[in-house]
């Protein structure tokens, strides 16, 4: 890897002591994730190549973007040493800049600091933030599974799932694999916490460090995920949570709902034949309900994907499609699929967020519930002050 200057001496700093405005820092760190990005010049029209990403020593992980990046590439693990990098700040945190004054060198895992794990403050989970670092905490492992995903050009293994203490439980991505199991107790130390779908998620790298550890007094997986209903305006208050349960009644539907085209490389949805990410594609058919439900305290979103669709409706996606060459007319899917489920009780677990437009759960289960018509009533007549 070439030098990309020669900058002044500047003193080694660690990542958790960078602060916005700092002049030149030299630091050293892994290179946690890497994303390869093409910017257009203002000024001319040509494009400028950058790597954006992550950075971690163990006291921290700060974002970085190195500007014109060797030609040979950056392998995502490397542990870099740059001198007379630049410190900005990013929606309130400390980010690292490489340019061409910036010294940039391999170095060696041996040059990282030594971090004490039991030095760092215990935290509950329900106390964690995004961009919260250099804390550990114990927890139950709720359930974890891995799944593949792109990471710029590159598939990646990330094990996701949710994990649990006395104080809560909160949505768990960990991108090397820390052979997790479902009801395990452990010790994290080294990870951070960043905000996923407006919600703290936490997140665990090479640099975390796991440990078994006796905890009997941790929540129960099966009894989080068996956990009663919640009134929806309570979630909706508390911005949502990595596991709720609510039920409602199905006042609507939220477009878009029915026939959806996917990009067939990043499954975005294809709006007149144009990804946003990859121009024009052939999009690939799909069913999809944003199911509007209602308890009489609040309403949510519950984006409910093929499969969950398919099995509250109780049509495929193979029947739509030939429904649709029989009347070309993709409104009436909706349509239809409104009839079939307006009105009906449904009980729904899983995470959920809160944006502008309000609380949105993305369904794990959904199970049709039996309205008793004569205890509903009663109920109503209670709340108005009169008789069943």
């Amino acid at each position: 890897m070439p030098d990309e200057g020669a900058p002044a001496t500047v003193p080694e700093t660690r990542l958790k002591a960078l602060r916005a405005g700092m002049g030149p820092v030299e630091v050293i760190g892994r290179i946690v994730t890497l994303t390869p990005r093409e910017v257009t010049r203002q000024s001319d029209g040509s494009r400028r190549r950058l790597l954006s990403g992550l950075m971690s020593d163990g006291t921290a992980t700060v974002r970085f973007t190195w500007w014109d990046p060797p030609s040979e590439g950056v392998d995502r693990g490397t542990v870099l040493r740059a001198a007379g990098a630049e410190v900005r700040e990013f929606r309130g945190r400390p980010e690292l800049t490489f340019s061409w004054k910036t010294k940039l060198a391999p170095a060696s895992p041996v040059e990282l600091p030594t971090v004490d794990t039991e030095a760092t403050p215990l935290t509950p989970v329900a106390e964690l933030r995004p961009s919260d670092e250099g804390f550990r905490t114990e927890v139950r492992v709720v359930r974890v599974a891995a799944r593949t995903v792109s990471v710029g050009e590159e598939r990646r293994v990330v094990h996701e799932g949710v994990v649990a203490d006395g104080s809560g439980a909160i949505a768990l991505s960990a991108w090397s694999d820390f052979g997790l199991k479902a009801g395990e107790t452990v010790r994290i130390a080294g990870g951070y916490a960043r905000a996923f779908r407006g919600r703290p998620q936490l997140v665990l790298d090479e640099r975390t460090t796991v440990v078994r550890i006796e905890r009997p007094e941790l929540p129960d997986p099966a009894a989080l995920l068996r956990a009663p209903p919640r009134p929806i305006a309570d979630v909706e208050d508390e911005g949502g949570g990595a596991i709720v349960a609510v039920e409602g009644i199905v006042v609507g539907l939220a477009p878009p709902s029915g026939l959806v085209y996917r990009c067939p490389t990043c499954r975005r949805s294809v709006v007149s034949g144009v990804c946003r990410l990859h121009g024009s594609v052939e999009g690939v058919p799909d069913l999809r309900a944003r199911i509007v439900l209602d308890d009489g305290t609040g309403s949510a979103t519950v984006a409910a994907g093929r499969e969950t669709t398919e099995s509250l409706w109780g049509v495929t996606l193979a029947e739509v499609l030939r429904r649709l060459k029989e009347l070309p007319d993709p409104s009436r899917i909706s349509e239809q699929m409104l009839e079939s489920l307006l009105g009906r009780r449904l009980r729904v677990r899983g995470p959920a967020s809160r944006d502008d437009f309000g609380l949105t759960v993305v369904p794990e289960s959904v199970e049709a519930v039996e309205v008793d018509l004569a205890a509903s009533a009663a109920e109503l007549a209670r709340r108005l002050g009169g008789s069943a």
